[in-house]
């Protein structure tokens, strides 16, 4: 407990749970997306109830991974979130209304129609996950901004971070960070399908729609994914090397090769993804793909946070200014915080349980048609 760099490593793995197991709830976003087509008014309302019993999930690990940030990495806090706050913001902002189209979509005087919740709810299915996967693309791709810690003792301006002019709105420029946003919308969609066939009874012609598109969204998502892969392992970083940043090419293919536990729970996730995926689409009985599509992106997702922060890498790259790139080790904070908050986070076993336990009661049998119109809350 009283080794810095233990303790860094330690919440450096707590931010990439958290980073994971988000990753994997975004099968509501995808879900939100698939509402209308072919699906009757029926299959609709099943779908949204489904997902209504689920959504608060994804907001609180959204806003967990935020406050755990915070908390034990603050200078990359204040250089993202406060730097490049318009890409931040548009993220909060599909959230948020998410968390009203839910609350509002059939309550007694809307004016609006559940059409119009419905189109909030599509719309952060669509800008949530590409636009996180813009953010998360800042951890292998860099960022716009500069870190002057000198400016700590500037009584006028007492600013560590500064982002450049377009406050993260430049990220969405980026190809890179594009690429990632897409395959994550396309894998959200493919989860969001892969769920439905696990919670929903609603006749086979349901069922196959959603096995369709399961196989369609999981092939497209594949292609963008092994894109995005391949520019990852030929991308070029930095690590700091006693107190300073070196340049180094192919920086993320190197970690998977030192750390090569890395190399097979990328290589475990992926299969684990694949087999979910295409044995869901392909067979007529099965119902177990987003547990096991579920648990690969876990540990694919776990895999690419850890080789983006560990040994030295710079998590936060700066195109700016390559001595501002943030690591674990120079972001972090002071020993005595990182200490109090891993007592606290003992307890994290304990709240993993009772959501196992909450969903488990939850998804205890299939939605029906007969438990929708029995059903008292409806969203």
């Amino acid at each position: 407990m009283d080794n810095i760099a233990n303790l860094q490593a330690y919440w450096w793995l707590l931010i990439a749970v958290l980073g994971a197991a988000l990753v994997f709830l975004l099968f509501v976003q995808g879900g939100q997306t698939m509402l209308y087509g072919k699906n009757s008014v029926g299959d609709r309302q099943m779908m949204v109830n489904a997902l209504g019993r689920k959504w608060e999930l994804t907001f609180t690990t959204l806003v967990v991974f935020g406050g755990a940030f915070f908390a034990s990495f603050p200078l990359f806090y204040s250089t993202s979130f406060g730097g490049a706050y318009w890409l931040w913001m548009l993220i909060l902002l599909s959230f948020v209304v998410q968390a009203f189209s839910y609350e509002f979509r059939r309550k007694k005087g809307n004016l609006y129609g559940t059409r119009f919740y419905d189109i909030l709810l599509f719309a952060n299915g669509l800008f949530g996950c590409v636009l996180l996967g813009v953010a998360v693309g800042t951890f292998f791709f860099g960022g716009d901004f500069t870190v002057t810690r000198s400016n700590l003792l500037d009584a006028a301006s007492p600013v560590i971070s500064r982002w450049g002019p377009l406050h993260g709105l430049e990220a969405m420029a980026c190809w890179k960070n594009v690429i990632l946003g897409v395959a994550i919308f396309f894998l959200a969609r493919t989860l969001g399908a892969l769920y439905f066939t696990n919670t929903i009874s609603a006749g086979s012609a349901f069922t196959r729609r959603m096995r369709a598109i399961t196989g369609g969204n999981g092939l497209v998502f594949v292609v963008f994914f092994v894109t995005f892969l391949i520019v990852l392992l030929l991308q070029g970083g930095y690590r700091e090397v006693d107190g300073h940043m070196v340049a180094e090419n192919n920086i993320y293919l190197h970690n998977l090769l030192n750390m090569w536990w890395f190399t097979v729970t990328l290589l475990v996730g992926t299969l684990m993804v694949l087999y979910g995926v295409f044995r869901s689409a392909l067979s007529h009985n099965w119902y177990g793909g987003i547990w096991w599509a579920g648990i690969g992106v876990f540990l694919v997702v776990l895999t690419l946070f850890c080789i983006a922060g560990y040994d030295g890498t710079a998590y936060l790259p700066s195109t700016a200014d390559a001595a501002s790139s943030l690591t674990i080790a120079n972001s972090s904070s002071s020993l005595f915080t990182l200490r109090t908050m891993t007592y606290v986070s003992f307890l994290l076993p304990v709240v993993l349980a009772y959501i196992i336990y909450v969903w488990a009661k939850m998804n205890a049998s299939p939605i029906t048609e007969e438990e929708i119109k029995s059903e008292h809350h409806l969203y």
